[in-house]
């Protein structure tokens, strides 16, 4: 049985964080919408409420049962969360003189097991505009800052299950010791074993494969990528070559991807068959040049050949998909429906001319776990290693219509930029990088020569999760011994002349990385 803490999302744009927080510490945990009903079981250990954007004073404001909660299990309020928490025992809750946001230093009051190891005037980060101005009865105080009265408090101790409350928020990187409390939380106060590891995921998951599927058999389209080579390789375990891979080349994968993807698959014991299927995806992509309209006929035209591959394998009753969990967050909101934000992923859902029954062997890891995992199965780390790619591939970076010239472009010169990043030490400290074919032209001197040439941006972003990114920040040294006269570093274009060494000129220009957000 795996152990469980269950996290009530009330929209804090922190809520992630939290979940990072326990599961660094070995402890599964899950997101849920605060509104959503809670199944209680014994692998359940504890709840933490998350922050919110909304006050608790608001005619609408969430809420929950916290009373209810707290007869099953220990929980800990964050924020929002805390605020709630006072307010519904008979607290009051007020609006502050000033929004609080920043770092404050903690004053311990009274030693509590939460604060075990933890110094006093650490470091903790703020933000809220509305304080708790009075505890309710049979409540007491833990800590305070300089600005707020009540930074921490507990209900007492009684028969039932602990009730904590933080004002601020542990889960940030600017709360010096905050992933302390939230490990004394889980250990000390709900019990938790620490047992949730790559290891021990590979042998639940494997075993939940086998009861799932039984003695049939799955299909499943592979893109390459991490998640669809390791969900593939765990479905792969459980039920050996009764899993039928499909992996299609559209046109505008990376430059000799399709073949060098193939080989690794069969190198690991994968049964899958490529298909190319470029000249197609070229048709059908032909004058389009809006980013969801190319998302749309790519997913379209897959789709189309995965139900023709799919007819010929009648045996084949499930669907294997890499679903992680930062697509089920992205698809679910805490108000209700929520945006569509990746169209072109299929999250949950398959054509109902499919039949199939849907198989998710990763559907609650995040990136980083999902490469932990892919190690622990003996996948290479070079497959493991590989930056994140776009569904839709090189489509959506080429800006505009879409052209096998244009794929072929961009391919040589994001090879370039790859292994650039690979020879100076840079790759695996960049989360994901990306060249981007601009719809532009630049009008330049090369040697003698006026040119009027194509221009590509060279992007990257570190990130841990996949839900949240920052840019590239690439050495001052590698830009300056390999600064090319004449032109500008801190733009975030390239030059690219295919008649005047294209490659040397990529290879001196690929040390400036432009920010930007995952694509």
């Amino acid at each position: 049985m795996i152990e469980k803490i269950l996290i009530l999302d009330f929209g804090s744009q922190y809520t992630q964080l939290i979940a990072r927080a326990v599961r660094e510490a070995n402890v599964y945990c899950e997101i849920t919408p605060f509104h959503h009903a809670i199944q209680f079981d014994p692998s359940l250990k504890g709840v933490i409420l998350s922050g919110s954007p909304a006050s608790v004073n608001e005619e609408e404001a969430p809420n929950v049962d916290i009373k209810a909660i707290l007869e099953k299990v220990p929980v800990l309020t964050v924020c929002y969360g805390a605020q709630l928490s006072a307010k519904n025992f008979g607290g009051k809750v007020e609006k502050s003189n000033k929004r609080e946001y920043g770092r404050a230093q903690l004053r311990v009051k009274k030693q509590d097991i939460l604060f075990k190891d933890i110094e006093d005037n650490s470091q903790v980060w703020m933000s809220h505009s509305d304080s708790i101005t009075q505890l309710p009865e049979n409540f007491e105080l833990l800590a305070d800052t300089d600005s707020i009265p009540v930074a921490a408090f507990r209900k007492k101790q009684d028969d039932g299950n602990s009730l904590h409350g933080l004002q601020f928020h542990p889960e940030v990187y600017h709360s010096s010791q905050g992933k302390v409390m939230i490990k004394n939380f889980l250990v000390d106060i709900c019990g938790c074993h620490q047992n949730w590891t790559p290891a021990s995921f590979v042998t639940e998951t494997v075993q939940k494969l086998k009861e799932q599927i039984g003695e049939g058999h799955v299909i499943m389209a592979l893109s390459g990528g991490v998640d669809s080579t390791v969900a593939a390789t765990l479905i792969h375990k459980a039920i050996g070559d009764r899993l039928h891979g499909i992996f299609v080349d559209n046109g505008v994968l990376r430059k000799d991807e399709f073949q060098q993807v193939l080989d690794t698959y069969h190198a690991i014991g994968l049964n899958v068959r490529g298909i190319d299927a470029k000249q197609m995806f070229y048709d059908g992509l032909a004058g389009k040049s809006e980013p969801e309209e190319k998302r749309k006929v790519i997913g379209k035209l897959f789709i189309d050949i995965f139900q023709v591959e799919a007819s010929k394998m009648l045996e084949a009753k499930f669907l294997g998909q890499g679903t992680i969990y930062p697509d089920v967050i992205e698809s679910v909101s805490v108000h209700g429906p929520s945006q569509t934000i990746k169209s072109h992923h299929n999250v949950g859902g398959l054509p109902e001319s499919l039949h199939l029954t849907l198989v998710e062997p990763l559907r609650s890891l995040f990136k980083d776990e999902v490469r932990r995992v892919g190690l622990e199965l003996g996948i290479p780390s070079a497959m493991i290693a590989r930056h994140p790619f776009p569904g839709p591939g090189l489509a959506i970076r080429i800006l505009g219509e879409v052209t096998a010239e244009k794929v072929d472009l961009l391919q040589r010169a994001d090879a370039i930029y790859m292994n650039g990043l690979k020879e100076f030490g840079l790759y695996d400290k960049v989360w994901q990088a990306g060249t981007i074919l601009l719809p532009v032209k630049s009008v330049g001197v090369m040697g003698d020569e006026r040119t009027y040439e194509v221009v590509i941006a060279l992007r990257a972003v570190t990130s841990l999760d996949g839900m949240t990114a920052n840019w590239s920040r690439i050495p001052y040294d590698i830009l300056e011994s390999h600064y090319i006269g004449g032109f500008n570093m801190q733009v975030d274009v390239l030059f690219i002349n295919k008649k005047h060494n294209f490659n040397n000129i990529v290879n001196k220009l690929l040390a400036y990385v432009a920010p930007v957000a995952l694509i």
